[in-house]
């Protein structure tokens, strides 16, 4: 059985998609992140949590704060990207259950009452969001340079507060010259799928 999603699409989300390391300058806008958010709000998570959070950096003083906690390899890009968007898990994602799972809005209370199980499935749930956010990003036509390469403290300090958790940093923006590493390699499929 085939693929039903038209090949083009295939490759703009898949085969063709890369993480992006220089961009232009061509700005990214409030339309294009709203139409992002608008697509992936509907992929699932656990009891409909919801719980990923972005903060989208778009002043100059912003972007400075950032860069100074981003790894070293990853300052120029961030700096230069015409968009970048810190994605955070919100460990408080309990309290918006009864709004977002109302057939059983106890379940804020039943399954998630202590920090500890919030905080886990908030970083679960808000990564399974975050790729879906990097697919969305796509869609749109523009690159996702997504980055785990920062001092994940720094940015919660600086960014965000004690209820959200700093899971990856995003550029966004179209391509810029020299925007790819070569392609790595894949695992076959024999190596990943198993039939029991």
């Amino acid at each position: 059985m085939s693929l039903v999603l038209d090949p083009a699409a295939q490759d703009l989300l898949f085969r063709e998609a890369r993480t992006a390391n220089t961009f232009t300058d061509e700005p990214v806008t409030d339309e294009q992140v709203q139409a992002i958010y608008d697509l992936v709000k509907y992929g699932p998570t656990a009891f409909n949590q919801s719980p990923l959070r972005v903060t989208l950096v778009r002043s100059p003083e912003a972007r400075e704060r950032l860069v100074q906690h981003m790894a070293e390899g990853n300052r120029p890009k961030t700096a230069t990207a015409p968009l970048v968007a810190i994605l955070a898990a919100d460990n408080e994602f309990h309290e918006e259950l009864p709004q977002l799972f109302p057939h059983f809005p106890q379940a804020k209370d039943a399954f998630f009452s202590e920090r500890t199980a919030r905080e886990q499935a908030a970083a679960l749930n808000a990564s399974l969001q975050a790729a879906y956010f990097i697919v969305g990003v796509r869609a749109a036509g523009l690159a996702a340079g997504p980055m785990t390469g920062f001092d994940f403290a720094g940015v919660q300090k600086e960014f965000l507060d004690d209820d959200h958790t700093p899971l990856m940093v995003v550029n966004i923006g179209k391509p810029g010259d020299d925007a790819w590493f070569p392609r790595s390699p894949r695992l076959a499929f024999d190596d990943v799928i198993t039939t029991v």
